[in-house]
């Protein structure tokens, strides 16, 4: 399939009722989507850093009886998972589109790397544009503007509270003109991964330390 761009009709998914409905709608008009665009990423983000990346995309199969409310694929440097790794992330919510950097709760080297970010507070504020966001818990849709957070007292969170997470990158509404143009949003999304790269680096010393 050749990625067009995202519609309405993608986020509309996330208004169908049922879990078997929404995970076969999901399966069908966004997974091909992402199938798409994810190997591109993935080669794009090969060659940069030098070392395979690898696509996967969620499968939501520990659900039993809600119906996931949002999607995603995400790319990181291990072929048989990305939740206990850093990775990159681009999905759906039912009102807009998320490009992450993600460090989440299954990360176990989470409290190493938020030392290392605190010890480079600086950088990553210089690192991070304005119009960047960041969450904190990546099963919600709020995200704060860098410029709106407390930073230090996030990564703080990050290293302390187990299920704490670090997450930063970009949000698109879901009406953004540039969702329905497939080679201005892939060239957005690498412009995104390009910028938090130093970031992506600066953790991969302590992911190095995960058994």
């Amino acid at each position: 399939m050749q990625f067009e761009g995202f519609n309405a009709k993608d986020f509309d998914t996330f208004k169908i009722e049922g879990l078997d409905e929404r995970m076969q709608a999901i399966q069908e008009r966004i997974q091909p989507k992402f199938r798409a665009i994810g190997q591109v990423l993935a080669d794009d983000l090969s060659t940069k850093l030098g070392n395979e990346m690898f696509l996967h995309i969620a499968k939501h199969a520990r659900r039993t009886v809600n119906p996931p409310k949002d999607t995603w694929l995400a790319l990181a440097a291990n072929k048989r998972g990305y939740k206990q790794h850093p990775h990159f992330q681009i999905g759906l919510f039912d009102d807009h589109v998320f490009i992450w950097l993600a460090y989440i709760y299954e990360l176990p080297t989470k409290k190493e790397i938020a030392e290392t970010f605190l010890e480079n507070i600086q950088t990553i504020k210089s690192a991070i544009p304005n119009n960047y966001v960041i969450s904190l818990d990546h099963m919600k849709k709020d995200a704060a503007s860098i410029a709106d957070l407390d930073l230090h007292k996030s990564l703080e969170r990050f290293r302390d509270v187990k299920k704490a997470e670090f997450l930063v990158g970009r949000h698109l509404d879901a009406n953004d003109a540039i969702l329905t143009n497939s080679k201005a949003f892939i060239e957005l999304v690498e412009e995104t991964f390009d910028t938090l790269l130093p970031l992506y680096k600066l953790s991969l010393n302590k992911e190095a330390l995960q058994p």
